[in-house]
């Protein structure tokens, strides 16, 4: 389903010599891994993200320090704080994301279902928009 998010509680395995996180292909992760990046080094007062995907789905954790996520489906916005290697939140396809108040320490760690390609950003917010209201008429007919 497009235009959803969902923060998850990853499941860490641990002991006293410290706790670990796997992911793997199923409830957590609802789609093969294609692409693996991440943003580190963000300085301060400096916001990324900005864009919508058409087909990407994706699962962004902080493994180190945190940041807020600002996710809009077109018709409703949701801010998430990432703030442990514990959290994850799944943005499916049709959301326009932003990310705000990096601390000096964040490693944001983004699993892709596809590869890049440039073709399915949707950068600009008025587009972005016109694709959710098209994509609404359309599921409403249908």
């Amino acid at each position: 389903m497009s235009g959803t998010t969902q923060l998850v509680e990853l499941e860490v395995i641990g002991d006293h010599r410290g706790s670990l996180v796997s992911l793997e292909k199923g409830a957590k992760l609802p789609f093969d891994i294609k692409r693996v990046y991440y943003i580190f080094g963000t300085l301060p007062n400096v916001s990324r993200g900005f864009h919508a995907h058409k087909k990407l789905r994706q699962l962004a954790v902080c493994v180190s320090g945190k940041c807020r996520m600002l996710m809009d489906n077109g018709q409703s916005k949701e801010e998430v704080w990432l703030d442990s290697p514990k959290k994850g939140v799944f943005i499916n396809n049709l959301i326009w994301r932003e990310m705000h108040d990096f601390s000096e320490d964040c490693v944001l760690v983004v699993f892709a279902s596809h590869e890049y390609d440039e073709s399915d950003y949707i950068r600009n917010y008025e587009d972005f928009k016109n694709i959710v209201d098209k994509n609404s008429v359309l599921s409403r007919t249908s």
